[in-house]
C-alpha cells in the first residue's frame, strides 16, 4: 500500500491523579502508557490470564447473563456480516459470565479457537464494585463504564458519538483511528443494519481489496495507529473512525464514554436519518437551499441567530432546556405521524 498510518500522541508518566485536570479539554486521539498500571486486575493480567479471571470473578454475582458473541474459527476473528451480507458471521447468547471466563481460559492454547466476545457489558450492573478496586477519576460529569472481555477480534471500523477513554487491563490491543471526515474512503456499510448497532467499514483491514476500495489507501494516509499493552489507554474523540483488534488469547478492555452535553439533548444520529428521509433526494438547487438553512441555523448558529426576535417568542431558535427539548419532540413526533 502507498500510505501507512502514522503514530497516534503519546502521553509517559502522566500521573492518572492529574488526569481529571487535563481530560476534559482533549479533543485529538492520544494514547497514555501506563494510565491503569496500578489497577489490580491489571497487576492479576501481568501474572496470567487465570489470575485476571479470578480477579474479574470477585465482582460477578452471576446474577444476570452477558451476551457472549462467538464466530467461527474460519472467521479469524472477524466479528461482521456474512458473504452476501444478508446477515452476520457471529452468533449472540446470553452466557453466564463465569461460563464465559472459563470457556476463554480452556481455549487459551488452542491453535485455532472460535472468537468469543463479550462487549460493552455494563460495570456496575453486572460487575459491581469493580469501578471501586480499579478506580480511575476522569474528571467528567456521569461517564458510563463498560467492560470488553475476548480472545482474538477484530472489529471493523467505526465511530461512536460519546468520547470514549479506552484502557487495557489484559492482554494486547492494536487501535487504528481515523478522523471523522474520511467517511468516504472508509467504504461505511449500512447505516440501519449493522453487527452490533453503529455502522463499520467493509475494509477488511487485515487483506484490504483496493481494486473494490481504491479510497481506502488514502484513508490510510491520515490514520494514526498504535499498539497498548495492560496499563495503557487511548482517548478516542467523539465520532473519530476506530478499528480494534485484540492481538493476545485473553483480552479485557475496559472503556469510559460521557457527553459533553445534557442526557436530555436527542441523538446526532437522528437527525441524520431524518435528513435522508427529507433533504437527500430534493433536486440539487434546493438541497443547497438547505444547505444554507443548516449552516445558520445549526453549524454557525451563535448569539446573533436569533438576536433580532424578541426573547419571548424565540421557540426553538431560543436556548433549550429540557422542557423545550420534550416540547420540541412533541411536535416532532406529531409530524412524522401525519
Amino acid at each position: 500500500m502507498s500510505a501507512m498510518p502514522g503514530p497516534i500522541e503519546e502521553l509517559h508518566d502522566l500521573d492518572p491523579a492529574q488526569l481529571h485536570t487535563q481530560l476534559p479539554g482533549w479533543t485529538t486521539p492520544k494514547v497514555i502508557r501506563g494510565l491503569v498500571a496500578q489497577w489490580p486486575l491489571v497487576s492479576a493480567a501481568t501474572q496470567s490470564a487465570q489470575a485476571a479471571v479470578a480477579h474479574l470473578k470477585q465482582f460477578d454475582h452471576g446474577t444476570m447473563p452477558v451476551t457472549a458473541t462467538t464466530a467461527p474459527p474460519e472467521a479469524k476473528g472477524r466479528v461482521f456480516y456474512n458473504a452476501d451480507m444478508s446477515g452476520f458471521n457471529f452468533r449472540r447468547e446470553q452466557i453466564p459470565l463465569k461460563v464465559v471466563l472459563d470457556t476463554l481460559l480452556k481455549y487459551a492454547t488452542a491453535p485455532t479457537p472460535p472468537s468469543i466476545y463479550v462487549a460493552s457489558t455494563t460495570l456496575d450492573s453486572f460487575l459491581p464494585g469493580f469501578r471501586q478496586a480499579n478506580a480511575l477519576a476522569l474528571g467528567v460529569d456521569d461517564p458510563l463504564a463498560s467492560i470488553w472481555v475476548g480472545n482474538r477480534s477484530r472489529i471493523a471500523a467505526h465511530q461512536d458519538v460519546p468520547d470514549n477513554l479506552a484502557c487495557v487491563a489484559a492482554g494486547r490491543r492494536r487501535v487504528t483511528l481515523f478522523p471523522p471526515a474520511q467517511v468516504g474512503n472508509l467504504y461505511i456499510g449500512p447505516l440501519d443494519f449493522t453487527p452490533a448497532g453503529q455502522a463499520v467499514s467493509l475494509v477488511d483491514f487485515a487483506a484490504p481489496d483496493l481494486e473494490r476500495f481504491p479510497r481506502f489507501s488514502q484513508a490510510l494516509a491520515h490514520a494514526q495507529v498504535a499498539d497498548l499493552g495492560p496499563g495503557d489507554a487511548v482517548f478516542i474523540p467523539s465520532l473519530w473512525w476506530h478499528h480494534m483488534e485484540g492481538l493476545a488469547a485473553f483480552n479485557v478492555l475496559v472503556n469510559y464514554w460521557w457527553r459533553p452535553v445534557p442526557a436530555w439533548r436527542d441523538a446526532p444520529m437522528n437527525a441524520l436519518m431524518l435528513s435522508l428521509l427529507a433533504i437527500r433526494d430534493l433536486p440539487p438547487a434546493q438541497r443547497a437551499h438547505w444547505q444554507a438553512m443548516f449552516q445558520h441555523y445549526v453549524f454557525e448558529a451563535d448569539d446573533h441567530t436569533a438576536a433580532h426576535i424578541p426573547e419571548t417568542v424565540r421557540g426553538v431558535l431560543g436556548p433549550l432546556d429540557p422542557a423545550g427539548a420534550d416540547h420540541l419532540r412533541g411536535v416532532l413526533r406529531k409530524r412524522l405521524e401525519r
